[in-house]
């Protein structure tokens, strides 16, 4: 899904409170924003995403929750400064310089869906969210509705690299029979322009 949901304005506005966060974040502070008069859209709960790029397109923090247990804002703030704190780039990490060269891209989720079959997913439409266990202990793993589509992949190889690459399971354990459990989501993603 494209911003649409949203008017101009508010993507605007998401995007500025978001950069607002990663500022924060990035130097240490406490991040305080409020929603102003006509932002009733900050106070629905609403899972997210933030996304940074740098400027060749290689993806520098990505990180999010599905949770709708929070407004929209609170867990931009709070996913902003996580996205800074990427385990996947501890060895060099975002730093405050470099904020002004990286592109903010906010996914806003809608509500997690069972399904049974995960290959009845829309590829460029759906999100995946897959939960087992891994020796026991829970495992999860998710890609954004956009992921697939950027990568060039059909709905098998997204599954499997969801399930080698993000939960630590064998490629095939999406296959049947399988004790994996599957949700899809849409998302609708909001993004700076490039240039």
């Amino acid at each position: 899904m494209s911003g649409s949901h949203y008017s101009l304005e508010q993507q605007r506005r998401i995007l500025k409170v978001t950069r607002k966060a990663l500022q924060a974040a990035l130097r240490h502070e406490r991040c305080a924003i409020e929603a102003g008069d006509g932002e009733a859209f900050f106070a629905e709960p609403r899972g997210c995403f933030v996304t940074l790029h740098d400027m060749a397109g290689q993806l520098r923090g990505c990180i999010g929750t599905f949770e709708a247990d929070a407004p929209l804002l609170e867990n931009l703030v709070k996913m902003a400064g996580a996205a800074t704190r990427d385990p996947r780039f501890m060895g060099d990490p975002v730093t405050a310089d470099e904020l002004a060269r990286l592109k903010v891209e906010v996914s806003i989720l809608t509500p997690l869906k069972p399904i049974d079959d995960p290959t009845a997913m829309r590829l460029g439409v759906d999100g995946i969210y897959i939960t087992g266990d891994r020796f026991g202990a829970p495992v999860s793993g998710c890609f954004l509705p956009q992921v697939a589509t950027e990568q060039g992949w059909d709905v098998e190889t997204t599954l499997s690299m969801c399930c080698a690459h993000k939960m630590g399971l064998p490629a095939d354990a999406w296959e049947p029979p399988t004790r994996l459990k599957f949700c899809t989501f849409e998302s609708i993603v909001i993004e700076e322009p490039t240039g």
